[in-house]
């Protein structure tokens, strides 16, 4: 069973946190959570286990007032402007092994993007020329830098970064969909960037103008009901999501977590 849930702007530790907390009730429920969002204010986000101490500038990034935070799924660093996030949370009993997860959040994130006309694809795993992701994803570099297996593309082009976590008995996978292109300041963000940023692609690029969030959520909710659920409704909050992303937020504005790496 799914539901679908589209929140609105928060700030990036309170987006964490619901993010968390809705997979305790992925957990209790064993529902499937399809969530879409934005952020309140530019924020960029680090990935589980990059490193960020000394590779991004704290003081350029509070002058220019953009807000960092730490994501609980892995990656690389995102800058959360002009964008759609997207995060899925489901019973790992439900979810198969990693590969097979991300190919069926994939495939509802390919169905999608041609909902909206766009002849996206999924990178092959199988490609020699690949480098090994988890690697990759705890150096310095943007999520946009360049597409790993597995990752989705436009001809060619990074499109959609995407990545999972499981704790216990549920997984979160997030997701960020390039509506306009922000990713090339990471660059000037950094310490130790090495070589330019590849220009990604861009929703707005593509379609040639810019689909709002809500066209964007109502898509990837058809495809939930299209592939997964044809009854999928949308996820009442209870009490207790609000009570439990209350609790986590604190972890996600804590500086130790945010900066221990």
């Amino acid at each position: 069973m799914w539901r679908l849930l589209h929140s609105p702007a928060a700030a990036g530790a309170d987006n964490m946190a619901m993010d968390e907390a809705l997979m305790a009730h992925a957990s209790r429920t064993g529902h499937w959570v399809l969530r879409v969002y934005s952020w309140s204010a530019p924020t960029l986000s680090f990935g589980r286990n990059q490193v960020a101490i000394d590779a991004y500038d704290r003081d350029r990034l509070a002058e220019r007032g953009i807000d960092v935070v730490r994501r609980p799924t892995g990656g690389r660093a995102i800058l959360h402007d002009r964008e759609v996030t997207y995060s899925v949370v489901g019973p790992a009993l439900d979810a198969g092994d990693l590969g097979e997860s991300y190919a069926r959040i994939n495939r509802l994130l390919i169905a999608a993007l041609h909902r909206l006309g766009l002849d996206a694809e999924v990178v092959d795993r199988t490609d020699p020329s690949m480098k090994n992701p988890e690697l990759e994803r705890r150096g310095p570099l943007p999520c946009f830098h360049h597409p790993s297996a597995g990752e989705i593309t436009l001809h060619g082009r990074k499109l959609v970064g995407s990545a999972q976590w499981r704790c216990s008995d549920a997984l979160l996978q997030h997701g960020s969909i390039l509506v306009d292109d922000d990713q090339l300041q990471l660059a000037s963000l950094a310490t130790v960037m090495t070589g330019d940023i590849p220009r990604p692609a861009t929703l707005r690029e593509a379609l040639q103008r810019t689909p709002s969030e809500s066209e964007v959520a109502q898509v990837l909710f058809d495809a939930v009901r299209d592939l997964e659920d044809p009854s999928a409704g949308h996820l009442e909050l209870d009490q207790d999501l609000f009570d439990r992303a209350n609790l986590l937020r604190q972890h996600y504005l804590d500086d130790g977590w945010t900066w221990r790496r």
